[in-house]
């Protein structure tokens, strides 16, 4: 018996058929094969030139890439978009992907499109543009379990392009700069309002630091004065020493008064304490009896 073999490239294939059924598939290296009984499939009739060999004979095996070309799609709020994906894919099961599904690279690229195009239609413009990788991954989720009936493994999705109309893009690129300027506008009164608390705690601070100054210094006035006047009483007796303090008290108010130089202020002599006035003067005497 006669038998012939071929050498398959790595990572690529070849189906054997016998009798018209597939019976088996040769992966790399050297494969021998029946002269007359085994017959090597030829997918390019039905596959044209991509994802094989040698005029169709080796089916490539690892990860390939693929776009869908530019599509229009209309969003929910009937917004018209121009929408390019690529994505990457690899055959898992060559004879599904072979006898499953007549013209592979185009069943996979419309099962894309369409999702892709389902996706967009369910979804605004805003949603659309502000969630490509969400569209990406809900895409390669739906799509894969799709093609894996035809022995592919979807692997990944990338939005090339994403394009409205100019009047849509002028129109989104305004709403844009209007949201930009409402933030600058919140942000600008979120720091002013900021800013007046912020005086508003300062100034309350330091009223409080005032007022707990000036008490700390009456304190210590009224601290001092009771120390001067223990140490007047015990030099000439308790009350000569409270009329001393009041007599001080005085003067230190007339001098208060009398500070302008602008008025002059006459004050007759009963207003003075006693401890103040001459023995011969009339208030005095009058004190004295």
């Amino acid at each position: 018996m006669i038998i012939f073999w071929r050498i398959i490239p790595q990572s690529h294939c070849a189906i054997v058929e016998r009798f018209g059924r597939p019976v088996r598939v040769a992966h790399s290296g050297l494969r021998f094969f029946i002269p007359f009984l085994d017959k090597l499939k030829n997918v390019r009739p039905m596959w044209g030139g991509d994802t094989n060999k040698d005029g169709g004979w080796y089916i490539e095996l690892s990860e390939q890439f693929d776009n869908t070309r530019k599509r229009d799609c209309f969003t929910h709020d009937n917004v018209k978009l121009t929408v390019d994906c690529a994505y990457r894919w690899r055959i898992t099961d060559p004879i599904k992907a072979v006898y499953e599904v007549d013209k592979l690279h185009e069943s996979i690229r419309e099962a894309v499109l369409g999702e892709v195009r389902a996706y967009v239609g369910q979804n605004d413009l805003n949603t659309v543009v502000a969630t490509r990788a969400a569209m990406s991954e809900h895409v390669v989720s739906v799509v894969s379990e799709t093609v894996r009936r035809w022995g592919v493994n979807l692997t990944g999705l990338e939005v090339q392009e994403l394009a409205a109309e100019a009047e849509t893009r002028n129109a989104m690129r305004q709403q844009l700069e209007a949201s930009r300027r409402a933030e600058a506008i919140k942000l600008e009164a979120q720091g002013k309002a900021f800013a007046v608390v912020q005086e508003a705690e300062a100034a309350k601070k330091a009223a409080i630091m005032r007022a707990e100054a000036a008490s700390e210094a009456i304190k210590l006035v009224a601290a001092g004065e009771r120390e001067y006047l223990n140490m007047i009483g015990e030099l000439v007796g308790g009350e000569a020493a409270a009329k001393i303090l009041i007599a001080q008290k005085t003067l230190e108010s007339y001098r208060q008064i009398s500070e302008s130089p602008s008025s002059k202020v006459f004050m007759p002599l009963s207003t003075l304490p006693s401890v103040l006035m001459s023995e011969n003067t009339p208030a005095a005497k009058k004190e004295t009896a």
